[in-house]
Order: C-alpha cells, then sequence, then structure tokens
C-alpha cells in the first residue's frame, strides 16, 4: 500500500474522501509532535543546570566575571518567566534562589514563587514555598497573596503538603497572616499525627514571638504535651513553653506547677535516657537536656521554693554528665547558668563555679571562651567561689587567642580586691605589653581605677602609674594623664621627690618618645611643679627641654605641656632664666597661634611683668580628688555591698576631704554638656580629672534655670530631677501587695528592646528593666542609667550581667519610693543607656511618662 501525498488526492473520486483513514491521522499526529519537539526542545535548549551554574560562578576569578555569569542568567530566567508552558520552571527558581543567597537582586521571582507555590504538583509547591520564605517577608504586601494559598494546604490531606505550608508560615508569617490562620495551628496542635502536630508547636512559637496575645490559644495544650512520650513533640513543647514564659509573667506562674514534671523527664534522661536514637556520643538526647535547663532557669528564677525542687537533678546533671565530648560541656554549661539564674544552695554554687574552672582547663579555645565569659557573667553571685580560680583566670591573659585575652582581662578587674591587686596588677601590666592598640587605651584605663581603689602604698600606686604610661605609649586615655597628675599632686614630698628622678629618667632618651607622648607631658609636668626636689643637671635638663621642643615627632599639645613646664622651671633656676627666655622666644613666631600666644605672654612674664611671674608662676595646689564610688566604677571591682568600704579604703582620699557633688551635675551628666552650657548661673563644678563621677550626697542647688530649659521648673520641689545611680545588693524591700504588674515598652530601636515591667511592693515601686538583644551580635559593657523627679528616689539594683549574647536578656531591678508625700506629680523617668557592639560604642536615651497613675495610691 503506497502513502498518500497532497498531489494525490485530486485524482481520488469524492466517495473516497470522505471515507476514514487511519494512516493519515497517524501522520498527523507524528507531524505535531515532531513540531513540538523542534521547537520546544530543539531550538530551545534546556537551561543550564544549577550545579554547572555553582561551577561556573566559582569559576570566575573576577569580581566582573560572577557578574557577567549572573546577569546572563537573570536575563534568561526573566524571559523564561514571561512564557506560559515553560517546563523548567523549579531549575529556573532554584537557580534564582542560588543567585539570591549571593547577594544580587532576585525579586523579580516574588510572583513565580507565587505561582509555583498555587500549583498542584508537590515538587513545584516545594519550590514555590521555599521561594516564597527567601524572597518575602512581612514588610512585602505580596505575601498578603499567600495567604489563601497558605490556608488551602493547610487542610490538604497530605502531611508534607501541610509540613511545607507550615514551615513558610513560620518563616514570613505577619502579624495578621498569624492571627488569620491561628485557628488552623490550633487545629492541627491537637491533631493525632505527630508529625503534624509537632510541625504545628513550632509554627505556634513563632506566632507567639510575633504576635503575643495569641499564646492564650495554646497554653492547656502545652501543658498536657509537657507529658508527650514523642521526642519531637516534647522539646518543640518545651520551646514553646519557654517562649511563652519569657513574654508573660502569667503564664510563667501558670508553668510553675510543671516543674516537678521536668525535673522527673530531666532524671530519666540522666540515668536511664529517653530513647536510644537520641544519643549523641554517649550523651542521652543533649538537645533535650538543653531546653529543659533552659526553661527550669526561667521558671526557678527568684522563686526559693520552686528552686528548692530542682536542686538535686542540678546537682545530678552537674556531677554525671561527662566532659571529654562537646555534648557534654553544651549540656554542663547550660546547667552552670541555670544554677547561677536560680536560687540554689551554696554548695552548688560552687560546684558550678569549678566547672567553669574546668572549662578554663579544657585545650579547646572555644570551651575556655565560653567559661571565661560565664564567669564575667556570673561572677557577682558568688565572688568567693571565683576567686579560688584566679591564677588559672591571670593565665588566661596570656593565651594567643585575642577574645580569650579580653573576657580574661575584663574577669581579673572584677577579681581585684585589696589582698590580691599587686598579684594581679602584675600580670596585667604583662597582659598589656602585648595588647593591641585598643585594649592597651582599656586596659590602662582600668588598672589606674583599680590601683585608686586598692593600692598598698602611694609608692607602689605611683610605680604602677609610670609602667602604664611607659607600656601603653600614645594609645592611653586622657583620665590616666588626669588621675596620675591627681595622684603626685596629693602625694608626699619624699614621693614627689622619688617619682621626679624616675619621671626624668624615663625622657632622658629621645628615642620613641614620639610614641609615649602621655608620659612626656606628665613627666614635664612633674618636673615644672617640683623640679627642685630632684637631683637634676640644670643645664643638662634645659638642654634636653630645647630638644623636645624641637622635636617635629612631638604633638602640639605635648609642646604646650613643655612650655609650661620651662616658664616654672625659671622660678627655681634663676641663674638659667636668660636660657630659658631665649627658648621661649623663639616660639613668638612659631606657626601654631597657640604656642605662639603662649611664648608671648610668657616673654611678658619675663619683661614687663616680671614682678607678677612669681605668683602666676607658683606650683599648683593639692588637687582634691572625689569620691569615685559610682555605679560604674565599683561594679568593675567590688559586688555592690562592699562598695562602701572599698571606696572608705582608698589611700587617696584618707589624704584629701570628699567633695560633694550636686544632684544638678549628675543630670547634666545624664542628659549631656549642652544643657549645662546653656545656662549661665549653672554651679557645675569641673574637676582636673575625666574620672570622677558623682553620687547624690546633699541637695541641689541653683538648678531652676537648668530645670526651666527641661521644662520640669518653675519652683516646685517635685518638677525638678533628681538621679541615683548607686547600685545596691540584689533584693527586693518590702512584702508584695496585690498589685497587677505593667508593662511599658521604653524603646525598640536598632535590633535592641527595653521593657519596664511596673508593680508596687509595700510602700515602694519595683520597676523591673529587661534588655533584650535581638541583633546577631554579642553587646558588652550594657549600662543603664536612670534619672527621676526629685520628690522620688530610686535604688539601682545590680543587672543581672553587662554582656548580652544574641537573644539574651539583661535583667534590672530599679526600687522607686516617693520621698515628697505631698507632692502631686506623677512618676517620669530620663533613661540613657549605652553599650559596646564590636568596636562602636553606642548611646541612647529616651522618656518614660505613662507610669499608672494610681501607682503610689
Amino acid at each position: 500500500m503506497y502513502p498518500y501525498y497532497e498531489s494525490d488526492w485530486s485524482i481520488l473520486p469524492p466517495e473516497h474522501n470522505r471515507r476514514y483513514s487511519p494512516g493519515l491521522t497517524i501522520n498527523n499526529i507524528k507531524q505535531v509532535i515532531n513540531e513540538t519537539i523542534e521547537t520546544n526542545i530543539l531550538r530551545k535548549p534546556s537551561p543550564t543546570r544549577l550545579r554547572e551554574l555553582i561551577r561556573q560562578i566559582r569559576a570566575a576569578r573576577t569580581a566582573a566575571e560572577e557578574r557577567a555569569v549572573v546577569n546572563t542568567e537573570c536575563a534568561y530566567i526573566r524571559s523564561t518567566f514571561r512564557e506560559t508552558d515553560c517546563i523548567w520552571k523549579c531549575r529556573n527558581m532554584a537557580k534564582l534562589l542560588y543567585i539570591h543567597m549571593l547577594g544580587y537582586p532576585a525579586h523579580f521571582g516574588q510572583m513565580e514563587a507565587l505561582k509555583l507555590a498555587a500549583s498542584s504538583k508537590y515538587t513545584d509547591k516545594r519550590i514555590g514555598y521555599l521561594g516564597a520564605m527567601l524572597l518575602l517577608d512581612e514588610r512585602q504586601d505580596v505575601h498578603v497573596l499567600l495567604t489563601n494559598c497558605l490556608k488551602n494546604d493547610l487542610n490538604s490531606s497530605t502531611q508534607f503538603i501541610v509540613g511545607t505550608a507550615l514551615c513558610t508560615l513560620a518563616a514570613i508569617a505577619s502579624p495578621e497572616m498569624a492571627r488569620d490562620l491561628s485557628h488552623e495551628i490550633e487545629r492541627l496542635i491537637a491533631s493525632s499525627n505527630a508529625f503534624l502536630r509537632k510541625k504545628a508547636i513550632l509554627c505556634a512559637f513563632r506566632m507567639v514571638r510575633r504576635v503575643p496575645e495569641l499564646m492564650e490559644e495554646y497554653i492547656p495544650k502545652c501543658s498536657h504535651f509537657l507529658n508527650d512520650k514523642n521526642h519531637g513533640i516534647l522539646i518543640s513543647t518545651i520551646t514553646l513553653v519557654t517562649e511563652m514564659c519569657e513574654q508573660s509573667p502569667v503564664v510563667l506562674n501558670y508553668f510553675k506547677s510543671s516543674i516537678p514534671t521536668l525535673v522527673r523527664t530531666l532524671k530519666t534522661l540522666i540515668v536511664s535516657g529517653y530513647s536510644p536514637e537520641h544519643v549523641v556520643n554517649g550523651v542521652s538526647d543533649p538537645f533535650l537536656q538543653v531546653k529543659i535547663l533552659r526553661l527550669l532557669r526561667i521558671l526557678g528564677h527568684g522563686d526559693s521554693d520552686q528552686s528548692e525542687i530542682m536542686n538535686d537533678v542540678l546537682a545530678q546533671v552537674a556531677t554525671n554528665t561527662e566532659t571529654n565530648k562537646n555534648a557534654g560541656n553544651a549540656i554542663l554549661y547550660e546547667t552552670v547558668l541555670t544554677i547561677m539564674n536560680v536560687e540554689s544552695e551554696n554548695s552548688l554554687r560552687v560546684l558550678a563555679v569549678n566547672i567553669l574552672g574546668r572549662f578554663l582547663l579544657n585545650s579547646d579555645k572555644n570551651i575556655r571562651y565560653v567559661g571565661l565569659l560565664t564567669l564575667v557573667r556570673t561572677v557577682q553571685r558568688d565572688m568567693t567561689a571565683v576567686q579560688r580560680h584566679r591564677i588559672t583566670i591571670l593565665e588566661c591573659l596570656s593565651d594567643s587567642d585575642s577574645s580569650i585575652q579580653k573576657c580574661a582581662m575584663e574577669l581579673s578587674f572584677t577579681l581585684v580586691n585589696s589582698q590580691n591587686i599587686e598579684t594581679i596588677v602584675r600580670e596585667l601590666l604583662k597582659y598589656l605589653e602585648t595588647a593591641d592598640a585598643e585594649m592597651k587605651g582599656v586596659c590602662s584605663s582600668r588598672i589606674v581605677l583599680a590601683a585608686e581603689m586598692y593600692s598598698p602604698s602611694i609608692h607602689w600606686h605611683l610605680d604602677v602609674l609610670l609602667k602604664v604610661l611607659t607600656i601603653s605609649g600614645n594609645n592611653i586615655r586622657d583620665d590616666v594623664i588626669a588621675s596620675t597628675i591627681q595622684l603626685i599632686s596629693n602625694s608626699p614630698p619624699k614621693e614627689q621627690t622619688y617619682i621626679s628622678g624616675k619621671m626624668w629618667k624615663s625622657i632622658t632618651n629621645m628615642n620613641h618618645l614620639e610614641n609615649r607622648q602621655p608620659l612626656v607631658q606628665v613627666a614635664v609636668w612633674t618636673l615644672g611643679e617640683y623640679s627642685e626636689a630632684g637631683c637634676f643637671d640644670e643645664n643638662e635638663l634645659i638642654d634636653h627641654y630645647r630638644q623636645l621642643l624641637w622635636a617635629p615627632q612631638l604633638s602640639i599639645t605635648t609642646k604646650q605641656y613643655i612650655l609650661v613646664s620651662l616658664a616654672k622651671i625659671s622660678l627655681r633656676m634663676e641663674h638659667c632664666t636668660a636660657n630659658i627666655q631665649n627658648i621661649i622666644n623663639a616660639f613668638r613666631v612659631h606657626l601654631n597661634i597657640d604656642l605662639q600666644q603662649r611664648a608671648v605672654e610668657f616673654n611678658q612674664l619675663f619683661t614687663s611683668h616680671n614682678h607678677l611671674r612669681a605668683a602666676l608662676l607658683e606650683k599648683m595646689p593639692i588637687m582634691k580628688i572625689s569620691e569615685l564610688t559610682t555605679s560604674e566604677y565599683n561594679s568593675d571591682f567590688v559586688g555592690s555591698t562592699d562598695a562602701a568600704s572599698a571606696s572608705a579604703s582608698s589611700p587617696s582620699e584618707e589624704s584629701t576631704p570628699q567633695k560633694q557633688v550636686s544632684n544638678q551635675d549628675i543630670l547634666l551628666d545624664l542628659l549631656g554638656d549642652s544643657f549645662g552650657s546653656s545656662s549661665p548661673t549653672s554651679n557645675t563644678t569641673t574637676t582636673p580629672s575625666p574620672l570622677q563621677q558623682s553620687t547624690p550626697n546633699g541637695p541641689s542647688a541653683n538648678n531652676a534655670d537648668i530645670l526651666d530649659l527641661l521644662g520640669l521648673g518653675g519652683g516646685d520641689q517635685s518638677g525638678s530631677f533628681m538621679a541615683t545611680v548607686n547600685p545596691l545588693p540584689s533584693g527586693r524591700l518590702g512584702s508584695p501587695t496585690e498589685y497587677s504588674a505593667t508593662t511599658i515598652h521604653v524603646y525598640s530601636q536598632d535590633n535592641i528592646d527595653i521593657r519596664f515591667i511596673v508593680k508596687r511592693e509595700g510602700n515602694h515601686a519595683v520597676v523591673t528593666a529587661k534588655t533584650t538583644n535581638n541583633s546577631l551580635n554579642m553587646l558588652e559593657k550594657f549600662m543603664l542609667q536612670i534619672a527621676v523627679p526629685k520628690a522620688f528616689t530610686i535604688q539601682m539594683m545590680v543587672p543581672s550581667s553587662t554582656v548580652m549574647l544574641p537573644g539574651e536578656s539583661v535583667v534590672q531591678d530599679i526600687n522607686v519610693v516617693r520621698t515628697n508625700q505631698t507632692a502631686s506629680s506623677p512618676l517620669r523617668m530620663k533613661v540613657r543607656f549605652s553599650y559596646d557592639i564590636g568596636n562602636y560604642s553606642v548611646m541612647e536615651q529616651a522618656d518614660v511618662n505613662d507610669f499608672p497613675p494610681d501607682l503610689f495610691i
């Protein structure tokens, strides 16, 4: 049988044209298939695979080559998204997500991700939801279109589709989406499918974090799930309960009844294990143990009765967990934090500190760092136990890791007291020699503060300051210069003679003086004041001063010190006056206007006003050292209960009377210097040392003008502000009365969240300041300062820590008492807080004016 051709149809009879032809139909089908293959496959080759794209990008030798590869691929992907019949959508979306992970813009794939998520195929839906999680967030309006798709998939009969939808909802849910789909989550939490129940609980955890009021729907079910035998459900439930307890004190009290259940579960893990498949390196289910310990830490904080229930199991965990594996170290770390944060027994706290001491002896640097960081955060709970590990801590100062050195330095300063000051400072000076420039400035200032607090003698104190000036060089802070000058001014004549000789020897060698200019400044000041006390060759001294003044490597500030010192020396070396005058006259034509002015004025003292020279250039009076017992000072070295005794033991304070600073000065320090400079009647006292800080020891004076600028004046005493920043021992005053706690949102920016939990206890109010670090970086040196109206006084307790890891919080109690019962002004607070993040210091301020009006009724 011959095939039919189009040209043959004309010779066939009409009745043949109307007959059915199977061969003709098959040929037409073949033609359609061939055209489809040619159009979609032969003419349009398959796109590059994801693996091949990764290989091409990694092979790029320059950033320009990488951008060229990415731009070419993005252009191709964008063109395929416009087609409706493309069969490579999943592959193109996977490549686009990889490009997005590299940091290139991929926003044009948002709608395509939604289309794939709405597909009926699970393979398309999976990549679509993945794209939605990466390309969308709650700030994008297009994510609202995903709500209906999620709702449909949450009701799917396929558990994998439901699980994928739950993961997506947890990742990108906005508050509105969370409220719309909360009933679906509540239904899935009660599901009999353990896989879906676990994912629904974890999704509820993320939704509660975004919308805290939704937690009421999950509380009853969580109490039941804490007894569940399924590992996934139990660990996810503990995660949800921990978040709810951190969010609400009411929920915290509700779940305290579950402590025996948690203790029983933890004891089972220690003795027999939860299940063999969850054993990690011989440790029974470390993830579940860590979760339980974290929840116990929250439930037992500040509650001695509940802490008593968990004491035994905490001791078992601390003694039975092996330390030769990383999983065991993780459990011990959480155990230590729990012991230190609950009201545990003294023996248990000693055990916790000993565990941290073993961490310091570990060969793993990460474990040593964790041990030091934990000791820094918990040292105030048991100072005596930490002191036993002082030698090990000081050895960490010589570690090759800079992070370990930094933590060891922080901890060393915390351990300083009058008995170990010499040992610790000796080790810190060795560390100072090898520290980087930034840490030299911090460490030197802290050494000076510690020496002022616990110096055994003035002679030793002067030696330490000279070594600090020599080692730190130009990296030293100005407060060290001021403190050294203050100490020399207050020293006996014998010590002034001693230090003058040491200072002269330290600057006789011109080598490296350009790197030790603070030392030169202090040395020439000392020689200018007490040069007659030293055994110096006068001509050699004057010649050396001439070399210093004309040394190009010395700064203008250093030369200012030298000129003033040279003028003062002329009073005690009369036969060298002409030589000194010639040196000074040479600077009357100096390019620097300040040096030129000083030289001209000193020349007038040598010529026209010579009769005034002795009076104007006489010795400076003894500088009074103000008291240094402030919260920021004492928190570095002693517990708050020892602040008064530590201040009294300072030898520098014994020799001079204390100087009272008005409350106005503290307020000006809290609010900034701009207020003080605006008031002509301000009686702000300036002291020689930038170190000096003040505490309120007397009534404020002449502060009406300052307070008028702040809008707080008007002559009413209750309207003026008073700041008290003296931390007291942790604890609360009075007995609690029936008063519901109120939460006030103080500050929520830059990933820092500050909340005040306010409640009344007896005749005073307790404001619990909770600061949470929501960033991905560690915050250090956190400090909170408060100012209140003068009708109130505050007592700031010791904060739980000054270091916040990502996701952690610092809690600090503030007791507020109304001292003026006749005043009707409400409670207001000015809040200032500061912290260090990386190499930057941050300081912010906020006002709190919405305290409950019935707080002091």
